[in-house]
């Protein structure tokens, strides 16, 4: 058995995320087992979603990330990465210059996605996940910009697509009632005729709440029982829901809308119960990079 690593960099509106896995090689196939993530909180959407652009201490922020994560790759031996930026630097017009910026001056290279391509990466991060709960599956990633939901019917992709609802987006109430009519009519005419959908979500906020909810492995969490969470960390104050919830200052804002969403999305489709496997784009990063290594791409950390 042969253990390789590499990395995945998420640059999300939210916050900005390493993700370092080994990757275990036999002959059944690869084994991907998470080796750290590091989590740093630069809100790139507090802007991008207002002003329509990063502003320069944000933007200095970031490349002090990237350069530290450039340092944390080589201290354990990634031999292959690739970096994604999603929603708030898709939304903001300097992104392009900040991608320049980074690779500048860190030498990290970062791509600006699309929603398809998020969406996309989101899903085929979710294998083993989607061959235990059913053929007929309905996938959501809940970020700070935006909401990727991936249908599958027999166990083949039938519609993807990201739609700009997301926490911070929801804070600053920039979510218009057109953006939920087109997120509801995508899911009734997607949906229509599918019977035995199993639900599942990503995301930081939600697998904080399924901590919350002393959630055993591989159990979905009810409907009730996300209604109840969220409706109960809502009635508290920004600071309680630090200290009674033990949530971090960058999470006590945004996990009310990302239950929001969650339930809203679950009511559309009758759902009673969700699954959470606590993997997102960062595992699906991961994997693309692991197959990039093995049509002999590599990066030069």
């Amino acid at each position: 058995m042969e253990i390789k690593r590499f990395a995945a960099i998420d640059i999300g509106s939210n916050s900005v995320r390493l993700l370092i896995e080994n990757v275990l090689e036999n002959v059944e196939g690869p084994l991907f087992k998470k080796s750290a993530l590091i989590r740093v909180p630069v809100r790139l959407g507090a802007n991008a979603f207002s002003d329509h652009k990063i502003p320069e201490l944000s933007i200095r922020h970031l490349i002090d990330t990237m350069m530290a994560f450039k340092y944390l790759m080589k201290a354990n031996d990634v031999i292959h990465y690739k970096g994604c930026a999603t929603s708030a630097m898709r939304e903001a017009v300097n992104g392009p210059q900040i991608v320049k910026r980074i690779k500048e001056q860190t030498g990290i290279k970062i791509d600006i996605i699309t929603g398809y391509s998020e969406a996309n990466m989101i899903f085929n991060s979710q294998t083993v996940v989607r061959e235990r709960v059913g053929e007929n599956c309905v996938f959501i990633d809940v970020g700070g910009g935006s909401t990727e939901i991936t249908i599958f019917k027999a166990g083949k992709v039938l519609a993807s697509k990201s739609f700009p609802i997301g926490t911070i987006r929801l804070l600053q109430n920039t979510v218009s009632e057109n953006d939920w009519k087109k997120l509801r009519t995508f899911l009734k005419d997607k949906t229509f005729r599918l019977r035995n959908i199993s639900i599942i979500g990503s995301g930081g906020n939600i697998n904080r709440i399924s901590k919350l909810a002393q959630l055993k492995p591989e159990k979905p969490l009810t409907f009730n029982k996300l209604s109840d969470i969220v409706k109960q960390i809502k009635s508290h104050s920004y600071e309680d829901r630090m200290k009674i919830f033990d949530l971090n200052p960058d999470r006590a804002d945004v996990i009310v809308p990302a239950g929001e969403i969650f339930i809203a999305v679950m009511k559309q489709l009758n759902a009673e119960q969700i699954f959470i496997p606590k993997v997102g784009l960062g595992d699906g990063i991961v994997r693309e990079v692991y197959k990039e290594y093995l049509d002999g791409v590599t990066s030069v950390i």
